[in-house]
């Protein structure tokens, strides 16, 4: 009976294991193509060896508001290493909301409004809320609510370096 127990628990603990490896695999970000503010297209594909930052946000939220400063920041200071920040506006009433907040906020990212699908494609719940992609296209991290700063940034210089 012993030995039935602790084989049970060893195959457990592999199949266990085997799931976990299975769900750290890198998950390829998903695709899409939308029009920004200056109706430019913003299609993700077309960004593929670039690292990017996907950001949701409403003009309503609060510490959206207080993260927008920090990407700016970001953007000026790794854009030239290959950063692209995308601001995807949940804002229910659209552009009626969004253009008057970037003209007294104004970005020096691309932000397009996001839709329905994209919101269920990145899972989006509360917001803010921003997912790091690396530059083969596959999500490297999600932050759910205000980023933590430093550790955001360390991320975006490793995956800057490293290539992938």
């Amino acid at each position: 009976m012993k030995r039935a127990s602790s084989f049970m628990a060893i195959a457990i603990w592999i199949l266990s294991a085997a799931a976990i490896a299975a769900d750290s695999q890198p998950k390829p970000a998903p695709d899409f193509n939308l029009t920004d503010s200056e109706g430019k297209p913003v299609h993700l594909a077309e960004l593929k060896g670039k690292v990017v930052l996907l950001n949701f946000w409403a003009t309503w939220c609060h510490g959206c508001k207080t993260e927008m400063p920090w990407f700016v920041e970001l953007q000026k200071k790794y854009g030239p290493k290959g950063l692209v920040i995308v601001g995807a506006a949940m804002d229910d009433d659209g552009w009626k909301s969004v253009k008057p907040y970037l003209s007294e906020h104004p970005l020096n990212y691309p932000v397009v409004l996001g839709d329905a699908t994209l919101s269920e494609h990145y899972h989006v719940g509360p917001m803010p809320q921003s997912v790091l992609i690396a530059r083969n296209g596959t999500i490297s991290a999600s932050y759910a609510g205000v980023v933590d700063l430093p550790v955001c940034e360390q991320k975006i210089e490793r995956l800057l370096k490293s290539g992938s």
